[in-house]
C-alpha cells in the first residue's frame, strides 16, 4: 500500500460506532456471497495485497499490486497468489494468475506520488473458484460526501484473517476518485470497499489504493467502478 498526503482539509466528523453500527457490521459480514469472496493476494513471494472476487475466476484488486514495491518492474502474472477466504491462516482455494490487466490510464509511478483515480485491475486466475461467492459491482455508483461504507482487507497487523472496517464515511469524490474515513493499513491495496444496497445486501462499489494524510488524520483513498473502465481491463485480460 502507498501512503500519500491530501492537500485539502475537508471539514466532517469521523463516524463512531455505536450498538446500531456494530448490528450493521455484522449484518454486511454475514451477507457477504461466500467466504472465498474476498482473500488475500501474495505477490512475489513478499508483498501483500487483498482482492475480491467478481466472477468465478476474476479477482479485482489495485493496479499498484501488479508492481514489486521494491524496484517498480511489473511482475509476472504467475507470481501473483490469490488466497481465497483466508481465516486463521488457511485458504478455502489457492490460485494462481494466469493474466492480469490494468486499468487503461494507470500509469505506475516508483517510489513517487502515487497515482489515484484509475488505480484497479483485473486478475484472470488460472482455474474458476466458487460462483456462489462472487460479490457484485455496483458499477458507475454516485457516492456522496457521508455516504456509509465498508472495508474488507487483510493488512500487516491481520495477515491470517480479514479486518472489517465499519463504519466509515465517504469524505471527498473527485472523478473515479473517492477520499474515505476508513483507516485501513498496510496491505489492504485492493481491498473491496463495500456498501449495503437497500439495506440488505453488500455491494463493491471502490478498492483502496492508497492511505493517506488529510487535515492532521488518517483517511483512505480509493478508485470507484465503471462500467467503461470494468469493460476494457475484461477485453484486454
Amino acid at each position: 500500500m502507498r501512503f500519500v498526503k491530501l492537500i485539502c482539509l475537508i471539514a466532517g466528523l469521523l463516524p463512531t460506532a455505536g450498538f446500531a453500527d456494530a448490528q450493521k457490521a455484522r449484518k454486511l459480514a454475514d451477507s457477504l456471497p461466500g467466504e472465498a469472496s474476498v482473500g488475500r493476494l501474495m505477490v512475489n513471494g513478499n508483498a501483500m495485497c487483498t482482492g475480491a472476487l467478481v466472477s468465478p475466476d476474476l479477482v479485482l484488486t489495485a493496479a499498484h499490486c501488479l508492481y514489486d514495491p521494491n524496484n517498480g518492474r511489473r511482475v509476472k502474472p504467475h507470481q501473483i497468489e490469490f488466497q481465497a477466504g483466508l481465516r486463521k491462516g488457511k485458504a478455502v482455494a489457492v490460485r494462481k494468475v494466469r493474466s492480469a490487466t490494468q486499468h487503461p490510464q494507470y500509469r505506475h509511478v516508483h517510489k513517487g506520488t502515487a497515482q489515484v483515480g484509475h488505480d484497479l485491475a483485473l486478475l484472470r486466475l488460472v482455474s474458476p473458484i466458487d460462483k456462489n461467492a462472487v460479490l457484485p459491482m455496483a458499477q458507475d455508483i454516485r457516492l456522496g460526501s457521508g455516504d456509509m461504507l465498508g472495508v474488507l482487507s487483510y493488512n500487516i497487523g491481520n495477515r491470517n484473517d480479514p479486518v472489517l472496517e465499519y463504519p466509515c464515511r465517504v469524505l471527498a469524490t473527485q472523478h473515479q476518485t473517492v477520499v474515505m474515513s476508513c483507516d485501513v493499513d498496510f496491505g489492504a491495496s485492493g481491498a473491496p470497499v463495500l456498501a449495503l444496497s437497500n439495506g440488505k445486501n453488500p455491494a463493491l462499489v471502490s478498492v483502496v489504493s492508497a492511505r493517506a494524510a488529510m487535515g492532521g488524520r488518517t483517511v483512505s483513498v480509493g478508485t470507484t467502478l465503471t462500467t467503461d473502465a470494468l469493460q476494457k481491463m475484461m477485453r484486454g485480460g
